[in-house]
């Protein structure tokens, strides 16, 4: 195969999650199809089959990109000067701010999404996952020493079931407004970097307390 050839056929999964990606600025996981996807790429719903068998598939890679962003920003938060736990918990608010996307997809579809995708896919997305929850705890290493690796693997599984629940309280629908309204409930002023703020804050407050 010439070798333009093949740097197509390897950018073609790129382009199959850019398009997901857009779609899902504005539709809902369950409205999107493998032909909405497929009319906003130059590929062919058969041909996104050679590359991902089920829309899920597309969406795991989709949350695996995500990930793969965020791991850059946890790395380069990883390679900075010492910070206090207010520097620190700022710093990954930030980096989370950046990833609607990633909060989105993990908080609604992830259990569908990984159950309908082939051992191979997830084990791509897994190994994302783990080099994130890995520097997590390196960061945790380096800028808190005092920390015992005990009280580091608590804070990271404590963590990162937060995120789960994060984007529906920072972009709860129109629909979801008016009924808190009707109900006598006022909707939250919820932000995602200052809620991962105050919740490292908490955690690593209530470790150095111990």
């Amino acid at each position: 195969m010439p070798k333009v050839a093949k740097d197509i056929v390897e950018m073609r999964p790129e382009e199959i999650t850019a398009a997901c990606r857009k779609l899902y600025l504005s539709r809902s996981f369950q409205e999107i199809t493998i032909k909405d996807i497929s009319d906003e790429t130059s590929l062919s719903r058969p041909s996104i089959y050679n590359y991902f068998k089920t829309k899920e598939e597309i969406f795991l890679a989709l949350l695996g990109d995500e990930y793969r962003l965020w791991n850059t920003d946890l790395e380069r938060i990883l390679a900075s000067e010492p910070r206090s736990v207010k520097e620190f918990a700022h710093a990954v608010g930030k980096t989370l701010g950046k990833r609607e996307t990633m909060l989105k997809i993990q908080c609604m579809n992830l259990y569908e999404i990984e159950e309908n995708s082939s051992e191979e896919k997830l084990v791509q997305f897994k190994k994302e996952y783990s080099r994130s929850l890995d520097l997590m705890a390196l960061c945790l290493e380096k800028f808190f020493p005092s920390l015992s690796s005990d009280e580091i693997t608590m804070f990271v599984y404590e963590f990162f079931p937060f995120m789960y629940g994060l984007y529906p309280y920072a972009h709860p629908t129109e629909k979801q407004r008016a009924a808190m309204t009707k109900a006598g409930l006022k909707p939250p002023a919820f932000n995602v970097p200052d809620a991962v703020e105050k919740c490292i804050r908490d955690l690593l407050d209530k470790t150095e307390a111990k």
